[in-house]
């Protein structure tokens, strides 16, 4: 019997930290028996933003995928993320959801529940850990651990006692940012153990080049299971590779017992994998000490980084990276893990893309500072919360006890596109997304986001044309086009000359915007237009005119033409970066025209609405 467990992240935290969840799972059946032949403790496999990616981006559904690795994986535990009464989604959700959530993950294959709070308020773990319980399985109670002038040694034991008194059969120190350091976690080990007795389980990130080290002397101070990841998809933003642990504690009394050949075997395996998701890569994967002041989980750079690159924002990371310890502390120093590493994430990325801070502030923080996501750690700055909430009334109580339930009008919602619970519970978690994949899986038209070849170093050096000769795919139906000829009408229009499978055709363009060739060879855009083509929005000339911050998706139009507004009145709610972000208007009048509809892409080019002042 080994004296050391481990848990393998590579179902989970591993693609999550290094390529934004992208894994498909496809990619992950064919190594399961090799997998379930190691002995590892348990395998993480499901939850965090697993569930998410699933459907926003690979068309899958995420209750499938439990299934099909439960029979793959017969003799390992499967283990899952789950964020308390938030669930899987981004928001807090009624009890009667959060049992039924447990209920049908246990079902379907689920043995060990991690369970944690954003927060780490206890409140919000309760019906989660009765759940868990009551289905039989494995309860593990996760402190978020992170550093402030209000997070230490004591406060993290009261955490881990309230967690055994409410029945937790483990307790795990989630280290999501790797801020963790050896000495530290060798005390906060004893101490834990002396307090509740219970095995301990660390988790941490190698993004600070420190866990490593902490394992091991968290290991010393007791730890019995430690987290890993096989190292195709190990170090950086993820975690400390399997192999190197298990080395480091062969032929000790720690030793794994664990077969280095096999896990190498599984790792050449990733390793190919990964080549296809390289366009999923973050830039951010190698040691990076700015963690431990900026404290930026690894399952949270890769997406920042590819959200900001949908942004066209890339080169603000480092502003953003600045920014987001200022926003913390403003919030209470709430420890960075979703959801509130998204919900300060978003917020610092708006401050620095919009030029102010909280110019715009988003749903979720305006509820953040109401309580509705419970009880901040720290001081809260007073000022944020007067410029977002104004004098709202703030919820002291725990959040869920406002919430009736609603597992049953959920039901009645999507009864017509759901076939089972596990539907029904997806929507819950993503109301708008699961619906349009439920009709797309209705239809048989899920198609997962394209995986792009990767160019060869000589695709990538020489000189790019623009393609004469092509396939367009319209409805199903493949067309061959080559382009013979062009010219230009009195009218501005393009006339195109090419032909359609042999059939010779004449294509008019009419072009909403061009680029110009500028002199020495470079281009420069035109002056846009300040009118709308048929069919477009307009660009904004007036104060009168509403506009997103940022790039993102209408979800909600919250005026009709004819409304008075005021100055500060909520007029849309914009999805960007995973947060919803009401976007308000700039002056009093009257809605004039609404330009936007619910599920509109928008920039900050676009007039949305517009306001005609009284």
């Amino acid at each position: 019997m080994p004296k050391v467990h481990v848990t393998d992240l590579v179902l989970r935290d591993g693609h999550q930290s290094l390529i934004a969840t992208r894994m498909r799972t496809e990619d992950m059946l064919p190594i399961c028996g090799k997998l379930d032949a190691v002995g590892f403790w348990s395998l993480e496999a499901w939850g965090g933003a697993t569930f998410d990616a699933c459907v926003r981006f690979l068309r899958e559904d995420p209750w499938e995928r439990l299934r099909h690795l439960r029979k793959a994986l017969p003799n390992t535990r499967i283990q899952m993320l789950l964020r308390g009464q938030n669930l899987l989604g981004y928001r807090n959700y009624s009890d009667d959801v959060v049992r039924a959530f447990v209920k049908k993950s246990a079902d379907n294959g689920v043995d060990v529940f991690r369970v944690f709070d954003a927060m780490n308020d206890l409140r919000n773990l309760r019906v989660s850990i009765e759940a868990v319980k009551a289905a039989g399985k494995h309860a593990e109670g996760a402190l978020c651990y992170t550093t402030s002038p209000v997070h230490n040694i004591p406060h993290f034991v009261e955490l881990a006692k309230g967690m055994a008194e409410m029945g937790c059969d483990t307790i795990a120190i989630k280290d999501m940012a790797g801020l963790l350091t050896p000495y530290t976690a060798y005390d906060l080990v004893c101490a834990i153990r002396e307090a509740t007795h219970l095995p301990i389980h660390t988790h941490s990130h190698a993004t600070s080049g420190l866990a490593h080290m902490t394992h091991m002397k968290a290991v010393e101070a007791g730890a019995t299971i430690i987290d890993t990841c096989v190292g195709a998809f190990a170090e950086g933003a993820s975690h400390p590779t399997t192999q190197s642990l298990v080395a480091a504690l062969a032929g000790t009394a720690y030793d794994t017992g664990l077969s280095l050949p096999l896990i190498e075997e599984i790792s050449a395996y990733f390793k190919d994998v990964r080549r296809k998701y390289w366009q999923f890569e973050s830039e951010f994967t190698g040691t990076d000490t700015r963690v431990l002041i900026n404290q930026v989980p690894g399952g949270m750079i890769s997406n920042l980084a590819n959200q900001l690159k949908e942004q066209g924002a890339l080169d603000r990371m480092d502003a953003v990276l600045e920014e987001i310890p200022r926003v913390r502390e403003d919030l209470g120093y709430p420890p960075l893990v979703t959801p509130t590493s998204q919900i300060v994430g978003t917020q610092a990325a708006l401050n620095v893309l919009t030029g102010a801070r909280y110019k715009s502030v988003t749903n979720e923080v305006k509820l953040y500072l109401q309580g509705r996501y419970g009880r901040a750690p720290g001081h809260v700055n007073e000022e944020v919360r007067k410029l977002a909430v104004g004098d709202l009334e703030v919820t002291t109580c725990r959040p869920a006890d406002l919430l009736a339930d609603e597992l049953d009008k959920l039901r009645n919602e999507i009864e017509s596109h759901a076939k089972a619970d596990e539907d029904v519970l997806t929507y819950a978690m993503f109301p708008d997304l699961a619906k349009t994949w439920l009709q797309e899986r209705a239809a048989g038209s899920l198609k997962p986001e394209p995986l792009l070849p990767k160019p060869s170093a000589q695709q990538e050096t020489a000189q790019r044309y623009a393609a004469d000769e092509f396939h367009i795919t319209l409805h199903g139906e493949t067309y061959h086009i080559k382009l013979s000829g062009s010219g230009r009408s009195e009218s501005g229009q393009h006339p195109y000359f090419v032909s359609v499978d042999g059939v010779s055709e004449e294509v008019l363009v009419e072009p909403l915007n061009e680029v110009a060739v500028a002199a020495g060879g470079g281009s420069a855009p035109r002056k846009a237009a300040t009118a709308a083509a048929p069919g477009q929005k307009p660009r904004p000339t007036h104060p009168g005119h509403v506009t997103a911050a940022m790039p993102g998706t209408v979800v909600d139009v919250l005026v009709s033409i004819g409304q008075k507004v005021r100055a500060g009145d909520g007029i849309l709610v914009i999805e960007a970066m995973k947060m919803e972000n009401e976007v308000q208007a700039p002056i009093a009048g009257v809605v004039i025209s609404i330009f936007a509809r619910k599920g509109d892409a928008v920039t900050p080019d676009m007039a949305l609405v517009e306001i005609q002042p009284e």
